[in-house]
This record gives structure tokens, C-alpha cells and sequence, in this order.
């Protein structure tokens, strides 16, 4: 006898529709599942076996084969346990569900209690285009599917639960119901620790604002990483549907505690130089999203950028510019969005004091050009701004003037990200991928919403003559232009707002030679 239960995978970010077919027949006693399934998913046999003998049900004494349809597509995870053993169950003659525009996910123990799985967010966000009315999850992934609007959201925390709701004999709370545990408020840095530095703040802020990349260079002990990790404490909090993608990315990673609902503040990773190009992008045999999607709305701060690998390094010059990493596998081709802040920060050379004002550089120049060379063109030319980190002097450090917070950082920043955001709201053709900040303004939109004084064209041409520009670069100067506008209320780019964008982009050619 064959049964099916309708099941969710998941082909990077986005899910398909799994049915879990369970054939209960004459022959030799086995249980085989089939369907290009990996070795947790083999694996769910005993669990499966041991749940049902558990929960009061005896195994057929027949060939079980369990297929999980589409049989092309390789299945990952536990994600299967649960509806093999309902269908198991129906297929033995034991019970009869009515499982009509239903889909069933969850890992099994061995006494049928539920386990939180990965990957339930983009799940149950899709269940309504797939045909589904309602998706039975464990209880631990609550919080987490809540957000889902079109499709009933149940929650179990063990088997013998769901087999009592299927038969009418039990309810289920909705995921609606159950509210995400509580978390504190995290601990953020404040900018007002970091004494002097007024211009490098002001760079992070004019970043923050525009969502422009950023790269710090200087001396050690300068106050780089000290500046760069109160960067979130200077972005505003994400909107509700970049909360919801950003979630669905570390669903997938499995980086949600169970209980915890959607992400609201922007992500800041920070990996060590020693991470792999697949780390740092995605991949692996079953691929995951990497350093560069989990940061995705938000920040991933690059500590020594030199010492990372330069094919690590060159990895990002896609993804920086598409704002999504493409994976490619022989069997199957996955995309992660990767909209990041990219935050560099570096020495100018070996021994970090090429240029200090008071210590020698023992650097011989031939290893400095070889040291900042790990810094290809390419890459630096998608770096907004460049921002020398100077020494501090005995009375800057001594000083006990007042020095501003982040908080009122922060409030400036989000009154120039609201003005993009009405801005951006008009741009219709543009709905199927929002604009969010002036970073991402498309080639197509720039001579409309970067319209210049024509002073202000007239330095940029000067700039452009002068520096011998790419044309990316000159896109990327015309963008913080417009952010540094925005910061200053202003409709149009005047003079000024060119000349501080160009003079937050000229330390590449103080140090690569130009």
C-alpha cells in the first residue's frame, strides 16, 4: 500500500515541494529511502523505526521503500523524519490522515520528540505559491515562521501531538501564538569611546549613510578595528523586509537559536584572515551560505585586509557588484543575496609605520609595493571610501572634551536613509529589486537622482581628468556625493559635496602609485 505526505526542501534560499512516498509490500522485511538522499536523511530509518515502536506502533513485518519525489534533486538534513514516519504509519494500515494542501517537516527523536530544523523561515514564507495551506513544524522553529501570512503555521513538539491533530483527536498551537523568547538588547560599542579620529568618524558616518564600502588605512594602534566594530552601533535597524530576508540567510545556516524570531538588527561579522574563498562565499559539498551572505544587510568588516588570500580577496569582486553570490554545482545552482557594507582596514605596509610621523618604516620598497599589491585594482576601485587612520598625539589621547555618541551618529544617519527611502519608494521599474540606499542606485537612475550644481560638475570633470578615473569609480564618487547631500538636507549635489566625496577617494593614489 503507498502513501504520500507532502514534504519542503530547499534549493539554496528558496523551497520546492517535496512528496514522501511510503510503499508498504510484500517481501523480504527492509526499509529503504530513495530519492538522492544524504546520509542524515539515510539515516532517519532508525530514528524513524525506534520513534514509531515507541509512540505504540508495531513495524509491518514487509519491504518498506520510502522515495522522496523529485528523485533528481538531492535531499539534505533531518528535515524528513517526521513525514516518513505519518506516512509509514498510514502505509501499514495503522491510522488515515487527511493531509490535503498539508506539508509536514521536523527531525524526530527517538522517543518522537521534535527537534528544530534549519531552513523553516524561506520554508514556510513559500508554502502558499507552492499550493499549501497549511506546514506542521516542530515547535523549537515558532518564533521563526510567525512572520508567514498566507498559510496556517502549527507547531508540535513531539509526534504523538501530531498523529492526535491529523485524527481530529487534539489541537496544535499556531505559530502566531507562540512568541519568540526574549533577548537583551545586545551590547553595542559607542563611537564616544574613541577619542579624536573626527574625520575618520565622519567617513563611517557618511558609509552608514549611503551603505558605501569602506577602507581604513594607518599605523597599528591608530584605533581602526576600534572604530570599525562601532560601526552597528551607527546603522539604523533593518526594515521589516530586509529583517525577513536576512533571517531566511541564517535560517539556512542554522544560526538561529531555537525560540528566536526575526533578526532585527544589521549583521556585523568579522572572519579571520585566515578563512577559505569558500568561507568567505559559500560552498562546500552541501552548500552553505558564507561570511559574505550571513552579513547580508549589514556589515562584514575584513580586519588586515592584506593578509587574506588574494584569490580569497578577488572572490568578493562579484558578489560586491551583483549583490549575490552564485554557486555552481554540477547537479544543482544555488544564489545567496550578498548586499553588504564591505569595512576593510589595513596597515600601508609590512611593518605598519610607512609614513608615521615619528616612527621609521624598516619596510625596503620593494616589499611595501609587494604588500599593498595583495590589494588588486579591481577590488579597490568597488571601495567607495579611503580614510587614512592618523597616530593620535599625548594631548588628543589626554583630552576630556566632550565627544559625540553614536546615538546622535545614528539619528543622522537614519533622517538621511529616510530621505532615500522616499526617494526610492517612486522608483517603480525598480520594485523587483528594491533600492535601499544610494549604494545601490542602478546605472539606469544616476543622472536622475544625482543631478549637480553645475559647480559641483565642474570639479567632478577636473577629478575625473586629473585622477584618471574609471568609469566605475567615477559612479561610486557621484554616489557619496548624493549621501553626503542627503546628510546635509540638500535636493541637489552642490560643490562641497562633490569635493569631500573625491577627497574621501584619494588615498589610492597616495599608496598604489598613482
Amino acid at each position: 500500500m503507498i502513501y504520500t505526505i507532502h514534504s519542503l526542501g530547499l534549493t539554496g534560499i528558496e523551497p520546492y515541494l517535496v512528496s514522501v512516498e511510503v510503499d508498504s509490500r510484500k517481501g523480504l522485511p527492509g526499509f529503504d529511502i530513495v530519492g538522492l538522499p544524504d546520509a542524515a536523511v539515510k539515516e532517519s530509518r532508525e530514528r524513524v523505526k525506534s520513534a514509531i515502536q515507541n509512540l505504540g506502533y508495531g513495524l509491518p513485518g514487509t519491504k518498506i521503500i520510502a522515495n522522496l519525489a523529485p528523485a533528481g534533486t538531492r535531499k539534505l538534513g533531518a528535515v524528513y523524519d517526521l513525514p516518513i514516519l505519518l506516512a509509514l504509519i498510514c502505509a501499514a494500515g495503522c491510522e488515515r490522515f487527511s493531509l490535503e494542501g498539508t506539508a509536514v517537516i521536523g527531525e524526530i527523536g527517538l522517543t518522537g520528540e521534535l527537534r528544530g530544523i534549519d531552513g523553516v523561515l524561506p520554508m514556510v514564507l513559500g508554502a502558499a505559491e507552492l499550493g499549501l495551506r497549511r506546514v506542521i513544524i516542530p515547535a523549537a522553529n515558532a518564533a521563526e515562521a510567525a512572520v508567514a501570512a498566507h498559510v496556517e503555521i502549527f507547531c508540535a513538539d513531539h509526534a504523538a501531538g501530531v498523529i492526535a491533530f491529523l485524527k481530529g483527536e487534539g489541537i496544535l498551537p499556531r505559530a502566531k501564538d507562540c512568541p519568540a523568547a526574549p533577548r537583551p538588547a545586545p551590547y553595542l560599542p559607542d563611537l564616544r569611546d574613541v577619542k579624536g579620529q573626527e574625520e575618520a568618524k565622519r567617513a563611517m558616518e557618511i558609509a552608514a549613510a549611503g551603505g558605501h564600502n569602506l577602507l581604513l588605512i594607518g599605523p597599528p594602534g591608530t584605533g581602526k578595528s576600534m572604530l570599525a566594530k562601532r560601526m552597528p552601533s551607527i546603522l539604523p535597524d533593518m526594515t521589516e523586509a530586509e529583517a525577513i530576508e536576512t533571517t531566511k540567510i541564517h535560517s539556512v545556516a542554522g544560526r538561529l537559536a531555537p525560540g528566536m524570531g526575526l533578526l532585527t538588527r544589521r549583521p556585523f561579522r568579522a572572519p579571520h584572515h585566515s578563512v577559505s574563498p569558500g568561507a568567505l562565499t559559500g560552498g562546500g559539498s552541501n552548500p552553505r551560505p558564507g561570511e559574505i551572505s550571513l552579513a547580508h544587510n549589514g556589515v562584514l568588516f575584513l580586519d588586515e585586509l592584506p593578509e587574506f588570500q588574494k584569490n580569497t580577496l578577488e572572490a568578493l569582486r562579484q558578489p560586491l557588484e551583483d549583490g549575490r553570490v552564485s554557486i555552481s554545482r554540477v547537479a544543482q545552482q544555488l544564489t545567496y543575496p550578498s548586499k553588504v557594507m564591505l569595512m576593510g582596514a589595513m596597515n600601508p605596509c609590512p611593518c605598519g609605520f610607512y609614513g608615521h610621523p615619528a616612527k621609521a618604516c624598516t619596510c625596503v620598497q620593494a616589499a611595501i609595493q609587494r604588500y599593498l599589491g595583495r590589494i588588486s585594482g579591481p577590488l579597490l576601485d568597488r571601495i567607495d571610501i579611503h580614510m587614512e587612520v592618523a597616530p593620535m598625539d599625548y594631548a588628543g589621547l589626554t583630552s576630556r572634551e566632550a565627544r559625540e555618541s553614536s546615538a546622535d551618529v545614528r539619528a543622522r544617519v537614519k533622517r538621511a536613509r529616510d530621505i532615500q527611502t522616499r526617494r526610492y519608494q517612486k522608483a517603480v521599474r525598480f520594485r523587483d529589486a528594491p533600492i535601499t540606499c544610494n549604494a545601490a542606485i542602478p546605472p539606469a537612475m544616476l543622472e536622475e537622482v544625482c543631478a549637480m550644481e553645475p559647480a559641483a560638475s565642474a570639479i567632478l570633470k577636473a577629478a575625473f581628468d586629473r585622477m584618471g578615473l574609471s568609469a566605475r569609480g567615477y559612479d561610486r564618487i557621484l554616489k557619496v556625493a548624493r549621501t553626503v547631500a542627503d546628510l546635509d538636507g540638500a535636493a541637489r549635489i552642490a560643490a562641497a559635496h562633490v569635493a569631500q566625496a573625491i577627497q574621501l577617494r584619494t588615498l589610492d593614489r597616495k599608496y598604489w602609485g598613482g
